[in-house]
């Protein structure tokens, strides 16, 4: 008997992430599954990917999110949308400059630049350093360490690939590479190369591009709720379209523990209301008694830790905010105290 192929269901989705860190909830979600998983790599030594038509890649769903997205929020201009390495598309930059939008990526691929006798990295090279950078990283024992970055950047003329020069025109854009200086032995060093349609005139300008691409890393956690926290990956539904279904109940979820975690971090001062029904306030009150570290607190904060200490947390003098594990323990400890109260009122039943 020949055995069964189950390849499931894929995901692509786009977080709106304020400069401070925090989640608005998502602007794009792309669901899609393949006839199989693997032996897709070995189709590029039949075929050359760039002869291939964008609508017909998986890729496409970068641009279809961006049109998505943008349409969505209403205000390109104020967009800027972020990618890893797989969002290095040329396609990209061009639905970007159609869409009166802006992107950053962080890019993998050394593109032909200037009159097309040289590439990215030619250029680059001739740049010199036009400041540091000092950032703050813990290492593997999580202990914090300082590292000093440098970051060239240089504003040029980018070429599409040669198979599609036909189709598309060449971009002014920004390049901005960030290495670490002096990299210790045993560790590989930081380094960075980010391709922008934003300008980039000074240093202070350049480090604010590290940074928004530093936000790209809150996608990755949000992902880690949906598949930790609600254990999306764990689900046995049968068909794909219940299975969007409920990933996309999941995804709610997901970002409202996000968003609890993060708003007593970048808005801790918000109206208590923002975060909480008059009834989870009322059985926060009446579950948790204040502690020193709440008693001083803004409303929302000292619900905000109450939930956490729900899930765990401690709430010491020298424990760093709670963190998503606690938050989503304390929810779902909430949500079942909820239960309890409307069943005790029958409420619901």
């Amino acid at each position: 008997m020949k055995p069964l192929t189950q390849c499931g269901i894929l995901m692509h989705s786009s977080l709106v992430v304020t400069p401070e860190g925090l989640p608005l909830g998502l602007a794009a979600v792309k669901f899609w599954t393949r006839n199989k998983f693997k032996g897709t790599t070995a189709l590029k030594r039949h075929i050359n990917p760039t002869r291939v038509p964008i609508e017909e890649k998986e890729s496409y769903r970068w641009l279809e999110n961006m049109r998505q997205s943008t349409a969505l929020l209403g205000e390109p201009v104020r967009c800027v949308h972020v990618g890893d390495r797989e969002s290095d598309i040329y396609e990209l930059f061009y639905t970007a400059h159609d869409l009166c939008t802006y992107f950053l990526v962080r890019t993998c691929v050394d593109r032909l630049a200037g009159d097309g006798q040289h590439t990215i990295a030619d250029e680059m090279e001739q740049v010199k350093v036009k400041g540091v950078h000092r950032v703050t990283i813990r290492d593997a024992k999580g202990h914090p360490m300082t590292m000093t970055l440098e970051v060239p950047y240089q504003q040029m003329t980018v070429l599409p690939p040669i198979g599609k020069q036909n189709r598309y025109a060449a971009l002014q854009l920004t390049v901005i590479h960030a290495h670490e200086r002096d990299v210790p032995p045993g560790r590989s060093g930081i380094e960075w190369k980010l391709l922008t349609n934003l300008s980039v005139r000074s240093r202070a300008e350049a480090i604010e591009k590290l940074d928004w691409y530093a936000m790209r890393w809150k996608i990755e956690t949000f992902h880690k709720i949906l598949k930790s926290g609600c254990k999306a990956e764990d689900s046995k539904l049968r068909t794909a379209d219940r299975l969007a279904n409920l990933i996309s109940v999941f995804c709610i979820l997901s970002w409202r523990v996000f968003w609890l975690t993060m708003i007593s971090r970048c808005a801790p001062e918000a109206p208590l209301d923002a975060a909480f029904t008059p009834d989870e306030i009322q059985l926060l009150e009446r579950a948790v008694s204040d502690s020193p570290l709440t008693t001083q607190a803004p409303p929302l904060l000292r619900n905000l830790i109450k939930v956490a200490r729900l899930g765990g947390y401690l709430a010491r003098a020298s424990d760093p905010p709670p963190g998503n594990t606690v938050m989503w323990r304390g929810m779902q400890r909430l949500t079942d105290i909820q239960l309890g109260y409307e069943l005790a009122l029958n409420r619901s039943g």
